[in-house]
Formats: structure tokens, C-alpha cells, sequence
């Protein structure tokens, strides 16, 4: 399988996805620390890529998505922003209701 046909397939697969530096326990930058914390802070669980530990899925993705840079979120399907969109998106309370309505259609689903 082709690393981008791996990129789609995770974000296909996952309605709430956040390709970071890191981990959620563990992030290695200050913008993925910023991102995770406010997706968590949404209360819903999420899936998250490790961009450090695979440097094809890291360098595709930014052709892929046409993002340069990280983290990159993704709710069904579609890329949401960086860490400033993100930011701005959980301040306006915009983010909770987003994750909450995905999680909500995932469960519906299941």
C-alpha cells in the first residue's frame, strides 16, 4: 500500500484523528501540547498519529492535506487547522460542539 492510500485509510478510518508531535500523554512541541489539550478538554476520545515515528506519513501528509505544517486535525474526513484554528475553534465553543456531533454520528453508527 502506498503512503498516501495509508494516510487516507487513517483518516478515513477515524472520524476524530490528530496527526501530532508526540503523544497525548507525551507531546514534543508546544502547538501539539496546545492542540491535544483542547481536544481532550472536549471529553470525547480521539485517535492521534505520531508524525516523529514515521517520517513518510510526515512528509506526505503535507502534500496530501496541502497543510504545511503540524498538528493537523481531522473530524470525519475533513481537515480542520493547525493549532491556531483549533485554538480558536475550542474558545468559541465551536470545537466541542463539532467533536461532540462526530463522536455522537460514530456511536449512532456502531
Amino acid at each position: 500500500m502506498d503512503i498516501m492510500d495509508t494516510i487516507k485509510e487513517q483518516i478515513e478510518g477515524n472520524d476524530i484523528l490528530l496527526y501530532m508531535k508526540g503523544t497525548p500523554q507525551a507531546p514534543q512541541c508546544g502547538f501539539s501540547a496546545k492542540t491535544v489539550q483542547s481536544l481532550m478538554a472536549c471529553g470525547e476520545r480521539f485517535a492521534y498519529v505520531n508524525i516523529l515515528e514515521n517520517s513518510d506519513v510526515r512528509e506526505n501528509l503535507k502534500v496530501y492535506s496541502n497543510w504545511p505544517t503540524f498538528p493537523q486535525l481531522y473530524i470525519k474526513g475533513e481537515l480542520i487547522g493547525g493549532c491556531d484554528i483549533v485554538l480558536e475553534m475550542y474558545e468559541s465553543g465551536e470545537l466541542k460542539e463539532l467533536v461532540k456531533k462526530a463522536a455522537a454520528e460514530s456511536a449512532s453508527e456502531s
